[in-house]
């Protein structure tokens, strides 16, 4: 369409008719043809002028617009209510108006934005873009339109027009509302019974006063609202700011509290768990009491706190303390009994690469589910060195044990919605040893002896996860007493869950605590012999002389923490690595040591150590987890420089975080 309001072509069909009427008329009477065509001369003239002074009536109306728009768009511009700036396309100023002029001390014409505003937004191929910048103690948003010259006469290809709008008041009120925000704390002292029965008599009520004292006065200095819910129990509410400043101080209530000494021989230890900053009080005790529970999931003396959907932790530099109390063990027992009773098809997992713990808890669990007369299987798609020699035995001595144990695509045919799944020494659903299930049934069951991490079965129908126990076998070994009086285990079957808990308390020398004892009492008189155990754990020459080689290749950072590696993928690099960590131990002076190996195209860590440094808060800081003093990891990488430099920036960032 051109540029003329009416067109003449417009009414094209309607001349072409009126000279195909006239010319039919001419053919048969010339006389009123002739006239007819006259009028059609006139009617064509009159009409074309008055679309011609209706057009030019038309550009008149629409120059006098665009002269209006031009003088209030000039107008609007110079008198614009917030700064205002104009530049070329690489930054140069060629025009401002007055209260950007006010922003500077000194003449800015000609001058680069960028080195003006420094944090300003310049190269940007879009004609419109939209940031946010702090400027002089202002927050402004900033608007930028660009537009292409038209004119090459100045040699500029476009220009750039910056809106600043102060946005300050804005950003006040956002920080004020973010700063009020409630968060829902949830406080447990979660070794309460064993610090009161550490605790002489006529000491209790001074400790326990002294605790309460504590842990109001440190939140009433932040404002905060707190009511003790019951013995050992609080409920806290503080603003979000007020919170800022707990993290800011590295929760030292943790400190503060298991450095009190009334009496007690047992140091007191808080589980904190914590809600993210929401106006939905409900959701924010729901989230603080999540948060809680991963909390004592991990061991306890430490805090965890919702960050949107992930979560932090503080603390958890201390030993897991075994409970004396084995009232959870009987209810886990009895509540697995009845799980087990309501379905027919049970099927047992333990975590991929699977070790002693792993697969003598699953044949305990399986003696568990035979007991009741179901069927149960243990899905297993692979054996590996660290469980050939049980396996070997299993199938001599175990044959229709055997045929309980399944592969993946067996697993996945028999698994429905309403199938049970057992998850043992392990939580986390992509470490297991086939992910798949967890997604394809709404009953899990999680019996684990690792300190829970922010991955975790999402709604599981039962869990027992037990941080301060020596083993998962442990566990289960207990879970079985509780289940049946009679536990029916077969000398292969005591043997294969003493195994586990061998393995995991390095005979019986680490994290071994009384009810460790009483479990393998159980098991040796169900018929377990300490001899055929050791027997499961031997080792060919290859192994020993890898071990070897590991041992010589160490170098000691900080002077007691030592880090070696297998640089080759073997069948049997993660079990080297594990036990080359537990021997780096047995060198003077160490504290900690870490072994890498390849495995996969990935960098596998085993991570041992003994007191108080923490392996676990070390590797969780490169997407791995475990215990105190026994922790692993996987890297994803294939080159193992770049795996221990990673390493080692993670050893940094702990000791200086205990160093605070």
């Amino acid at each position: 369409m051109n540029d003329k309001y009416f067109n003449l072509e417009d009414f094209k069909l309607v001349l072409i008719f009126s000279i195909i009427a006239i010319g039919v008329a001419s053919y048969f009477k010339p006389i009123i043809g002739g006239i007819l065509f006259l009028v059609f001369l006139y009617i064509l003239f009159t009409s074309y002028k008055k679309v011609k002074d209706k057009n030019d009536a038309s550009k008149k109306y629409i120059e006098a617009i665009s002269e209006d728009f031009d003088s209030i768009t000039k107008k609007a511009i110079f008198n614009m209510p917030f700064p205002l700036v104009i530049t070329d396309g690489h930054g140069t100023i060629l025009w401002y108006n007055s209260l950007y002029r006010e922003l500077f001390d000194e003449e800015i014409m000609g001058e680069d934005i960028k080195d003006l505003m420094t944090d300003i937004f310049v190269d940007s191929e879009s004609d419109y873009v939209n940031f946010e910048m702090r400027f002089k103690d202002h927050d402004y948003n900033i608007f930028t339109n660009s537009s292409e010259v038209k004119s090459q006469e100045s040699g500029r290809e476009y220009i750039r027009v910056f809106f600043m709008v102060d946005n300050s008041s804005t950003a006040e009120l956002e920080k004020i509302i973010a700063d009020t925000t409630p968060m829902v704390l949830k406080v447990e002292i979660d070794n309460y019974d064993e610090v009161m029965d550490s605790t002489p008599q006529n000491q209790r009520p001074i400790l326990l006063a002294e605790i309460d004292s504590i842990i109001r006065a440190y939140f009433d200095e932040l404002d905060g609202l707190i009511a003790k819910m019951d013995d050992g129990n609080y409920l806290v509410v503080v603003s979000n700011f007020g919170f800022s400043q707990i993290k800011d101080r590295k929760f030292d209530l943790l400190d503060d509290l298991r450095e009190l000494k009334r009496g007690n021989t047992i140091p007191v230890t808080l589980s904190i768990g914590v809600s993210s900053p929401v106006r939905n009080l409900k959701e924010a005790a729901n989230e603080a009491e999540t948060a809680l529970d991963i909390s004592l999931g991990r061991g306890g003396d430490q805090a965890v706190v919702k960050v949107e959907d992930s979560y932090e932790f503080f603390g958890g530099r201390s030993k897991a303390v075994e409970k004396r109390n084995k009232v959870k063990a009987r209810v886990i027992g009895i509540a697995l009994r009845q799980l087990i009773d309501a379905t027919d098809d049970i099927l047992i997992m333990g975590h991929a690469n699977p070790d002693m713990d792993a697969i003598g808890a699953a044949i305990g669990v399986l003696r568990a589910v035979t007991n009741r007369n179901k069927n149960g299987y243990i899905v297993l798609s692979e054996s590996n060195p660290s469980i050939e020699n049980l396996l070997a035995r299993l199938k001599e001595e175990a044959p229709e044990l055997a045929k309980h144990i399944i592969n993946h695509d067996t697993a996945l045919a028999k698994i429905n919605r309403h199938s049970l799944l057992i998850m043992v020494d392990n939580h986390r659903p992509s470490m297991t040893e086939l992910p798949e299930l967890t997604e394809k049934t709404d009953q899990i069951v999680v019996i684990d002896h690792h300190r829970r991490s922010k991955e975790f079965v999402e709604s599981p129908v039962l869990t027992y996860i037990e941080p301060y126990s020596s083993s998962t076998c442990e566990l289960v070994t207990e879970i079985l007493a509780y289940m049946s009086d009679n536990l029916n285990l077969s000398h292969f079957e005591a043997d294969a869950i003493m195994s586990g808990i061998v393995v995991d308390t390095k005979n019986f020398t680490f994290q071994t605590g009384v009810r460790t004892f009483e479990a393998a009492s159980i098991l040796k008189r169900a018929g377990a012999d300490m001899f055929r155990v050791q027997g499961l754990f031997k080792n060919d020459l290859d192994t020993l002389v890898s071990k070897a080689e590991v041992v010589h290749g160490t170098k000691i950072i900080h002077k007691n923490i030592a880090i070696s590696r297998l640089d080759r993928d073997s069948e049997n690099s993660v079990l080297i690595a594990a036990q080359a960590a537990d021997d780096l131990l047995g060198i003077n002076g160490i504290e900690a040591s870490f072994v890498l190996t390849r495995k996969n195209d990935k960098i596998h860590i085993s991570g041992r150590s003994r007191g108080d440094f923490s392996v676990q808060l070390v590797l969780e800081k490169v997407g791995g987890g475990g215990h105190l003093n026994m922790a692993g990891a996987q890297i994803e990488t294939n080159d193992i420089d770049e795996a221990e430099s990673i390493l080692v920036d993670a050893v940094e960032k702990y000791l200086d975080e205990v160093e605070k």
